[in-house]
């Protein structure tokens, strides 16, 4: 692409470059753009001026990553990135013509002779006081009609000069809090990563570059250094190192290479891999992401519907403040200024900046709220319920054990092929370690007949004339009748080492067990020692482990209760119980089988490996695979909670110390007014921005969880 790259100023660590690509291609989306860069190594961020033609960059200084940036700017075409943004609810910015020309006529009403003055002022006022008419009407008495009463005293008291200043200042403070709505979406805009229009997929053998849509399930996709990955899928060939900033908030890439799995929206930075499609087009995590984000916008938590019904009831009593103070005094101004105090503003106003602000921090951070209600529950969540797979450990088994029932009849690597040949059909963990662990030994698919799956029990199909049966315990036992009691002592030692064990039967015979072991995660005491101290006081332990290698693990991460030998069915009874006790349950979980509790718990939180299913009923869904990240979500939560606490009674006494002020005729309208706009701006503001963590926080954490954890260790 011929188009110049310039530095036109440069300072340690921060570069100013003009690139001509953003005069030539004005509607180039500057969000994608930002995005595409800020996921390089070493860039901090990025903003663009499209009509200046400029990009500053704030960066780690490595000469490395300088010339890395100017390459990337040298590399761009209008090909490789949309002319347009996905968005939420797209909505146009708040118009500030109406405050320039309430300004302007402000300034030109004195010199004004009074039947032009009084013509001018009803004029300007007059959407006003529409306004306040058409809410009385409609929606009985609201805010909108203390400010038409105000300004319409002042007009009629023949004071223009006060009713022009102070409709004015509701134009001013209206559009300030539109702008601050507005840039809270925004700041949710900006999280929609847009994905590269195309990208090259194998056809007949061959490479072709295709619009990324026409993309579908089972396609090899072929990435390269730079580009941005379009699809969910599974490494196939090849090692890289991939940048998941956009998903998880971690700048640090992550190694890739065969059998890995990589996410749409993230940045291959170096090496090269073939990736085959899993899901495309709207199921990819960035769709879901955008669709989860879309979905919370339009959710109200029960601390908003109470802000609203609050900041309603305090309309009635500046009303009656407004009524005795006439009639103690009889002073019109005192009544208008009185009636300039509104309560509503920054109490109804406040709570959904700060949730929009609060939902954009944790997305930048690997958590996605569905809306404020998530974030309310957590705050309010006293009980934390883990199922253990996924969560309290890894996820990420290894087969360590094939026995062989009958070693005449069965090899372990037959075993091991039958199996895998049935778990394939299914992405469990335990499947998923299986099919790996026969790909490493080469051993040869069997072929079988349809499969049909239990969720969280087993997998039974027909081979060669017979029934195979491949599962847990119970659904050998339970299910179908199979007795295990001659290989209890074998059973046993297996559990008493903390593996998970799989069953072959075939033709109600038992044939075999395979053994695997899943690892703790590192970070799990530190983090629940954590947990309690930022408000839960209670945790609880789900595990389908026998009683003894369960027990044995509750007491090992201090659990206050633990349920073992648990059924699917059995996790959401649990949650319910806890519930009819009084406890608010918060319920951690990454299975199918996970969703009924996921749904029934107060606040469900699904981990980043989780089935689609535990994914789509949580109400919190953590992109980072590390529990450091339910820390940042349950401080989150608190301080958000916690701020809009305290601008209620923030706002409501400075606006009740302006009212006690207007009523004693220490206040004039227009002096009311603008304390009164500007405790409103001051708590808008202080939403959007004060709920932000520093952007190092988790690592901060995680040097604390270190020593905390080593601590525990030693104890």
């Amino acid at each position: 692409m011929n188009h110049s790259v310039k530095i036109v100023h440069e300072l340690p660590n921060r570069l100013r470059v003009k690139l001509s690509l953003l005069k030539e291609y004005p509607k180039l989306d500057k969000t994608y753009l930002e995005i595409y860069f800020t996921q390089q190594a070493g860039i901090r961020t990025v903003r663009l001026n499209p009509y200046a033609a400029t990009i500053i960059l704030d960066y780690d200084g490595r000469m490395e990553t300088k010339t890395a940036f100017l390459q990337a700017c040298q590399s761009l075409t209008p090909e490789n990135c949309p002319q347009y943004a996905m968005t939420i609810a797209p909505r146009n910015p708040p118009d500030i013509g109406r405050v320039l020309i309430s300004g302007l006529t402000l300034l030109i009403t004195p010199w004004l002779k009074p039947p032009f003055k009084a013509l001018l002022t009803y004029f300007m006022i007059a959407p006003t006081l529409g306004k306040a008419a058409h809410t009385l009407l409609q929606e009985g008495i609201k805010v909108e009609v203390l400010d038409g009463l105000a300004v319409g005293l002042a007009a009629w008291r023949g004071s223009y000069f006060t009713a022009m200043t102070t409709n004015s200042l509701l134009a001013l403070g209206e559009y300030l809090q539109e702008k601050t709505d507005y840039q809270s979406d925004a700041l949710l805009r900006h999280l929609l990563h847009p994905l590269p229009s195309k990208a090259w997929v194998e056809r007949d053998g061959t490479f072709i570059e295709i619009p990324s849509d026409h993309i579908t399930e089972g396609d090899v996709v072929m990435i390269s250094v730079g580009d941005m990955i379009p699809v969910d899928g599974k490494v196939i060939e090849g090692i890289a190192e991939v940048n998941q900033a956009s998903l998880t908030g971690e700048n640090i890439p992550v190694r890739k290479e065969i059998g890995d799995r990589v996410m749409s929206g993230t940045v291959l930075e170096s090496g090269r891999l073939k990736i085959q499609a899993r899901r495309v087009g709207e199921n990819t995590t960035t769709s879901r992401i955008r669709q989860f984000i879309e979905e919370s916008l339009n959710k109200r938590s029960s601390a908003q519907c109470v802000a609203e019904t609050l900041a309603d009831q305090r309309v009635l009593y500046t009303l009656g403040l407004g009524g005795l103070v006439y009639v103690l005094t009889r002073d019109w101004q005192r009544v208008a200024a009185v009636f300039l105090v509104d309560y509503a503003c920054a109490i109804k106003l406040g709570t959904p900046v700060a949730i929009k602000s609060a939902m954009y921090r944790g997305a930048t951070h690997g958590v996605l709220f569905r809306g404020g209600q998530a974030i309310e529950n957590l705050q309010q969540a006293d009980t934390l319920i883990f199922d253990k797979t996924g969560t309290l450990t890894t996820g990420l088994l290894e087969t360590t054990d094939v026995i062989s029932f009958d070693e005449r009849k069965w090899t372990k690597e037959q075993l091991l092929a039958l199996a895998a040949s049935v778990e394939e059909h299914t992405t469990h963990p335990i499947a998923e370690a299986v099919v790996q662990t026969a790909k490493e030994a080469h051993l040869k698919h069997r072929d079988h007949e349809d499969v049909d799956y239990l969720v969280a029990h087993g997998l039974t199909t027909q081979m060669e004339g017979q029934h195979l049966i491949v599962g847990s315990r119970h659904f050998l036992t339970e299910h179908h009748r199979i007795s295990l009691t001659k290989y209890n002592k074998l059973i046993k030692s297996l559990e008493s080492e903390g593996k998970t064990l799989l069953y072959l039967a075939l033709e109600k015979q038992a044939i075999g067990v395979i053994a695997l072991r899943d690892h703790l995660r590192a970070e799990t005491p530190a983090v629940l020692a954590k947990l309690r101290q930022l408000g839960f006081e209670r945790f609880i332990l789900l595990t389908g482990d026998q009683k003894d290698k369960a027990l044995a693990l509750a007491e090992q991460l201090k659990m206050d209760d633990v349920y073992y030998e648990c059924v699917p069915e059995s996790k959401a009874k649990v949650v319910k119980e806890l519930q009819a006790k009084g406890y608010r349950v918060a319920f951690v979980g990454d299975g199918v089988n996970d969703a009924p509790a996921l749904i029934s718990a107060h606040v469900g939180i699904a981990m980043p490996r989780g089935a689609d299913l535990a994914r789509a009923t949580a109400s919190i869904v953590l992109l980072a695979d590390h529990l450091e990240t339910l820390l940042y979500a349950k401080e989150l939560s608190n301080k958000t909670v916690e701020m809009i606490e305290q601008h209620f009674v923030i706002s409501t006494a400075a606006n009740s110390m302006v009212a006690l002020g207007a009523a004693m005729g220490w206040l004039s309208p227009i002096s009311t007014a603008l304390l009164h706009n500007g405790s409103t701006i001051a708590v808008l503001l202080n939403s959007l921005s004060g709920v932000s963590l520093k952007h190092s926080r988790l690592e901060e954490w995680k040097e604390k969880l270190n020593t905390l954890y080593h601590a525990i260790e030693a104890e």
